[in-house]
């Protein structure tokens, strides 16, 4: 599964334009070839009872006395490895179609293969490092996907605080992982396992500082300030890293990391869960003032991304739902990013709803698509967000009522947001610029849009009903005190659907029955809160880079004139004293003669003073 892609990421980058003309093709093929391979190891784990469902794969010895690289074929890495190859390789046909006319095409499907090979290190290992270094490598094809258009200012500086931002969560993952071998002399998942974690503060250090490196690659508070501004790298990109598989690598970390965040009353599982349900709030609300229809999108990612955190704090009675809303998420929202893409690539790129309007006689099978989609993330029945999302907000509430009704109150914006997005894109009269011909994209970009519009429809009571996806996780991450219930229909549930609802009527008024004005309103303190991403590069601006800049200046003025000060006076007096002593040496003998002369007198005078005393 890893080397395919691995592979073909090497060809095309050291090939270079000489594989232009079938670099895509090569590209797909080994997307594709590792989709094969792991969905033959999900038939080989089917073939074996529970207790042999957690295969090792031994490599070599990495770091003798430390680590050994190997591989790890368990229900949850099989799934997620299935999750990356299978979407991934939709990602990978679209970008044919998407990127057809791009002179680098060659460049960026190597780029993708280098991500999926990455991706696939990052949940395939068997331990700690393998994880660091597959963490990464996806931190590294981010930053060369987000920055794919060099030449665009934006693009670079989106690259750059994508990069430096995930540096502070990997900071707390490293130092995690130094912990976690100083306190157990281990960094094997399977040694962990059957070691005794007793919950002290040593346990919960190392639950926090994972918990800091999820953050920082789920985009969740307080790391999020990244994930808006990658909205700048090709639209393919937003779709695979920063919807369908990086930024649920945070949600794996803690999942995979489960022993650090028991019982689910402990410190490190509550902040986890604090953490989702703020971003769950705080995405939903930035989603609903942006008028970039990639950034309302990247705005929701963090929203459900932060279901998956909740979720995950509950431990394994929400590991099923958690992880069953980020494989369907996976689904429905690749298909939306992919719509926004098919979207854009028939309005000249423009990423603007004010200029959208009325597309959907236009462009049928993208808005079909897309709304199936919506309708997925909003929780519509029977829907596969229906399943999953709303499993999440039944455990919240049975474990900690005031997350659940926080939950509770981000389906109601959800349901807002995304029904905004669906009238001011599909409905309503259409505010094209002139130059703009909106028509259908080619098959190469629509079946994908289908495929993954279909798993949108059946994924998720698949994953729920009769707890399919709770225990085939089981042999991977334990099973919970009492089995996950969910029900179809139950008093919170029509609840958070009567909230949706409200969020869609209100919607409705506002951008569907209304005329949309093409330039944005001013609009309340609130809004301009949410559009500048609840001012969180504001924070970031306050609190560390301006301290960050002066800490820096104090350090060259003390650098040069205190150290520096410290060497170059030192040297100058040398200098100069050299300076002066050199006029001594005049190259006459006779001035030679009197210096010894002179040096002779001195000499006996103060022998003869020392013998008399």
């Amino acid at each position: 599964m890893i080397v395919l892609p691995l592979i073909g990421a090497a060809i095309l980058l050291i090939g270079g334009r000489r594989t232009n003309k079938w670099g895509h093709l090569l590209g797909v093929a080994m997307s594709l070839g590792s989709f094969v391979v792991a969905v033959l190891a999900l038939v080989q784990l089917l073939g074996l009872d529970d207790a042999s469902r957690r295969q090792s794969v031994h490599l070599y010895e990495f770091i003798p006395g430390m680590v050994d690289m190997g591989l790890l074929i368990d229900p949850l890495s099989v799934s997620f490895a299935l999750l990356i190859t299978g979407v991934g390789s939709l990602i990978h046909i679209y970008s044919i179609g998407y990127m057809s006319h791009d002179p680098e095409r060659r460049r960026f499907f190597a780029y993708l293969n280098l991500f999926v090979a990455a991706m696939l290190l990052l949940v395939l290992a068997d331990n700690y490092v393998g994880l660091f270094i597959g963490w990464e490598g996806v931190g590294l094809a981010s930053y060369l996907l987000i920055g794919f258009w060099y030449f665009k200012p934006s693009a670079a500086v989106a690259a750059k605080k994508a990069f430096i931002v995930n540096r502070v969560g990997d900071f707390g993952l490293l130092v995690g992982m130094f912990v976690m071998w100083t306190t157990f002399g281990t960094l094997s998942f399977a040694k962990l396992g059957e070691a005794t974690i007793e919950q002290n503060g040593t346990a919960t250090a190392i639950g926090l500082l994972l918990l800091l490196g999820a953050c920082g690659k789920s985009a969740q508070l307080p790391l999020q300030s990244w994930l808006l501004d990658a909205m700048e790298g090709p639209t393919p990109v937003s779709a695979l890293i920063h919807a369908a598989t990086m930024v649920t690598a945070g949600v794996y970390l803690v999942v995979r990391s489960g022993a650090f965040f028991f019982p689910v009353d402990s410190t490190a599982a509550l902040v986890a869960g604090i953490v989702g349900t703020a971003t769950l709030l705080a995405g939903a609300i930035i989603g609903c003032a942006k008028d970039d229809i990639k950034k309302g999108l990247a705005g929701s990612t963090m929203s459900q991304i932060g279901y998956m955190m909740l979720g995950a704090a509950f431990g394994p009675v929400g590991y099923a739902f958690a992880i069953g809303h980020l494989i369907t998420h996976g689904f429905f929202k690749a298909d939306m990013f992919l719509g926004a893409g098919s979207v854009m690539h028939a309005m000249n790129d423009e990423v603007d709803m004010r200029k959208y309007g009325g597309l959907f006689p236009k462009m049928k099978i993208t808005a079909i698509t897309f709304i199936i989609g919506y309708l997925a993330i909003i929780g519509f029945p029977l829907m596969s967000g229906f399943f999953t999302k709303d499993g999440i907000i039944e455990t919240a509430l049975e474990h900690n009522p005031v997350m659940g009704w926080l939950a509770v109150a981000g389906a109601g914006l959800t349901g807002f947001y995304m029904s905004r997005m669906i009238f001011m894109t599909f409905f309503g009269k259409a505010r094209w610029d002139k130059d703009a011909h909106p028509h259908e994209s080619p098959a190469v970009m629509t079946i994908p849009l289908i495929i993954l519009s279909i798993g949108a429809i059946f994924l998720g009571a698949f994953l729920v009903l009769n707890n399919t996806l709770y225990n085939w996780l089981v042999p991977a991450v334990g099973a919970a005190a009492e089995e996950p219930v969910f029900h179809i229909v139950s008093g919170p549930g029509l609840i958070t659907l009567a909230l949706v609802a409200v969020g869609v009527v209100i919607a409705w008024f506002k951008y569907g029955r209304a005329e949309v004005p093409v330039t944005a309103p001013r609009g309340s303190f609130l809004t301009t809160f949410a559009r500048r991403d609840l001012y969180g590069d504001a924070l970031n601006e306050s609190l560390f880079m301006r301290p960050g800049q002066w800490l820096t200046r104090l350090a060259v003025f003390f650098d040069n004139r205190g150290i520096d000060g410290l060497v170059n006076g030192l040297a100058a007096t040398i200098g100069g004293s050299s300076g002066r002593l050199r006029k001594v040496q005049t190259g006459f003998a006779r001035s030679y003669a009197l210096s010894i002369l002179f040096g002779a007198a001195l000499l006996t005078g103060a022998l003869l003073l020392v013998g008399n005393l």
